[in-house]
């Protein structure tokens, strides 16, 4: 009975954790069924609307009659009273003609509000573990470069080889060469044919990525921030989830300060054949600050001097 009773609870956990994760989905789904639902009840009841219409006029109707038949035995106060119970009793009917609707459509909206908080609270959590995560590791670097230098730093965070300099009339001396090329950040992207800012020129390709790089500093010293996906877009590449909420930001000075596209800075070798045609792609390696979703007033205020 012990491992029955276990089985079952550990089955109705995690239906009970399937349901959490789905919520968003379930909520917004009911909301938008319930939404029409309410509009269909709504519709319906507007239907036998005129019927109740016509039995409040039918009901005032008789009690003005009866005013001027039998004046004397009914006062102007005893039709006023009337009157009054009429509307009452008519306001009832009304709200229970619409009460299906209106009780459909307030549980719609309380779903849907529901919805949207269960995903704002999540979309906060993410975004304040990856601000969390990026700062460690961005200590960490720190830490390494300040106790070990910036080439050991290089050699732990890309892969490395180790290759022999000089030939044999020299003394050869075994030297580690990093492959900085061999491990691009989450954030690099291809520029190639696939976007439609492309051109079959070479040399219009590195004239229109040097002039989207000085935009992009120059909107950053303007605004004070810059989403990836901003640059993403005026470069012609796909949006992603991460380029909505990284990006550049002047503060603090916990990021570079500008925008760096990654190949005006490199070993020349990749823009070379990029720019001369032998290469027709390149790949920009973009030097984001980090989370900026949740810094954005503090970016106006440190470029408030500027109004």
């Amino acid at each position: 009975m012990t491992f029955l009773s276990e089985a079952i609870s550990r089955g109705v956990g995690r239906q009970s954790l399937k349901l959490q994760e789905h919520a968003p989905k379930l909520l917004f789904g009911g909301g938008v069924v319930g939404m029409i639902g309410s509009t269909v009840l709504a519709c319906r009841s507007t239907l036998r609307l005129e019927e109740v219409l016509d039995e409040i006029k039918f009901d005032l109707n008789t009690a003005e009659a009866i005013r001027e038949q039998h004046s004397e035995e009914y006062s102007e106060s005893d039709l006023q009273h009337d009157k009054a119970v009429i509307y009452v009793r008519s306001g009832a009917k009304l709200a229970k003609l619409y009460a299906p609707a209106a009780a459909v459509g307030v549980i719609s909206i309380a779903a849907l509000t529901k919805s949207h908080t269960i995903l704002q609270e999540r979309n906060t959590a993410l975004i304040a573990a990856y601000a969390a995560l990026d700062k460690g590791f961005r200590e960490y670097r720190a830490r390494v470069v300040e106790k070990f230098g910036e080439e050991q730093d290089q050699e732990f965070r890309y892969s490395s080889e180790v290759v022999v300099e000089g030939d044999s009339k020299t003394k050869k001396k075994p030297r580690t060469r990093v492959n900085v090329d061999d491990g691009p950040s989450i954030y690099a992207r291809f520029f190639d044919e696939y976007s439609e800012m492309w051109s079959k020129e070479p040399e219009y390709n590195k004239l229109f990525l040097q002039c989207e790089q000085n935009w992009a500093n120059d909107m950053l010293r303007v605004r004070g921030h810059l989403f990836l996906n901003e640059v993403y877009r005026r470069l012609g590449l796909d949006h992603t989830t991460a380029g909505s909420v990284v990006g550049w930001r002047i503060g603090d000075g916990g990021g570079d300060g500008y925008v760096d596209f990654g190949i005006f800075t490199r070993d020349g070798s990749a823009l070379r054949d990029f720019v001369n045609g032998r290469e027709g792609s390149i790949l920009l390696d973009f030097n984001v600050d980090g989370v900026i979703y949740d810094k954005i007033e503090k970016s106006r205020e440190d470029i408030g001097w500027q109004r």
